[in-house]
């Protein structure tokens, strides 16, 4: 009787085993949520989305636009940004308030930035607010892996080795004031880099649907094209116009 006792002593209830289980529940999300706290720690973000502009898109709409200090643009296609993002969709930004915009950092740049990462904000400026706000709202973020010069570094790199305007051209698709199907634009992206594309419009004051941004994705060093984890949200209309600048 006495080992019997024992033994149900220890033997689990069926209460003590559904806390037991619920015990185990608890702890395996538990233990999810941090494999997905960690696998951020290592960059803090999974990918980047490389963003460039056509100027003349930018400019012909109600807001219009103003040309830098250095004069008009050249009629290509400029960085907009390097964003870094979470395959489920989300994006970290200004990740650092302590690490500011410096321009000592980056002053071997300055020429390349003027000309492939050039402002079209009013009033007419040397460059300097846009690329301090795209440094201190994304490239804070990626600030683990690429610091303030290897990120602006890292951006023209990619812009040297994706020349979209060329790539369009070589397919027929001129900035020549003539629509164009968006399949057939990102059509011929994929062929030239070799992945697909984002085509973001806008409407000029008519209310014609014209190019505006091309999407791509880069790995989490900032270095290679990818397939993009998350396709961007954005909407265009099935022909849309390529304007001259």
């Amino acid at each position: 009787m006495k080992a019997r006792g024992l033994i149900d002593l220890y033997s689990p209830t069926p209460k003590l085993l559904h806390m037991a289980k619920s015990g185990c529940s608890f702890i395996l999300v538990e233990l999810l949520l941090l494999l997905q706290c960690l696998s951020h720690l290592g960059h803090g973000y999974d990918f980047f989305y490389f963003v460039q502009q056509w100027s003349s898109s930018y400019c012909d709409t109600k807001r219009s636009c103003c040309y830098p200090t250095t004069g008009k643009p050249t009629a290509n296609f400029t960085i907009h940004g390097l964003w870094p993002n979470y395959n489920n969709g989300s994006y970290p930004s200004n990740c650092n308030k302590n690490s500011p915009y410096d321009g000592t950092k980056v002053s071997v740049l300055f020429s390349r930035l003027q000309v492939n990462w050039a402002t079209l904000a009013c009033p007419t400026n040397n460059g300097t607010k846009f690329w301090s706000h795209e440094w201190e709202k994304h490239g804070t973020c990626s600030e683990s892996v690429l610091d303030q010069h290897s990120y602006f570094e890292a951006t023209l790199h990619i812009k040297d080795k994706v020349n979209l305007l060329q790539i369009l051209e070589a397919a027929g698709i001129r900035p020549d004031d003539n629509f164009y199907n968006v399949e057939d634009i990102k059509e011929a992206i994929k062929a030239g880099t070799g992945y697909a594309a984002t085509v973001e419009c806008n409407s000029d004051p008519s209310k014609n649907a014209q190019l505006f941004q091309i999407y791509l994705c880069v790995d989490a060093s900032g270095k290679d094209l990818i397939e993009c984890p998350v396709i961007p949200k954005r909407k265009c209309n099935s022909s849309i116009q390529f304007p001259i600048f």
